[in-house]
């Protein structure tokens, strides 16, 4: 017998690759478009390979998840821990989060809101020693 109906319909819980495509790119456009003070300040100071001349990517989606800034060629993620990373559960889901990507041989550097905001410059001396030392390895 032939199926009548060749497009599969994604059963309940269930998403085809495409849609889940969808809508990662739908989600990291609306966290560019609200970014926080911190994140727009570091993306001043990354973007346009300002930083070593390495390429940057803003709100940039890894697998299910989108990290707040990656470099491909050091395979590097730099994330900011806002206010809403300060309870327990969120804690505890950016540490599930960072194990599961550091399997594909990333590297992570985290850094406070705060820390961004109070010392920009040394928070790019962070970004490029992690940067310098993923690429020894």
């Amino acid at each position: 017998m032939v199926d009548e109906n060749p497009v599969h319909e994604p059963s309940k819980g269930e998403f085809s690759a495409h849609y889940r495509s969808k809508l990662i790119t739908g989600i990291t456009r609306r966290l560019r478009k609200r970014s926080t003070r911190s994140e727009e300040l570091l993306w001043r100071a990354l973007r346009g390979r300002k930083l070593d001349g390495l390429k940057f990517r803003r709100q940039h989606p890894f697998g299910a998840s989108v990290v707040d800034f990656y470099c491909h060629e050091k395979r590097l993620v730099v994330e900011i821990d806002g206010a809403v990373h300060l309870g327990q559960e969120a804690q505890e889901q950016d540490e599930i989060r960072q194990e599961i990507i550091e399997k594909y041989g990333v590297r992570f550097v985290r850094l406070s809101a705060g820390e961004v905001e109070a010392d920009l410059k040394e928070s790019l001396v962070k970004i490029k020693a992690a940067a310098e030392k993923a690429q020894s390895e």
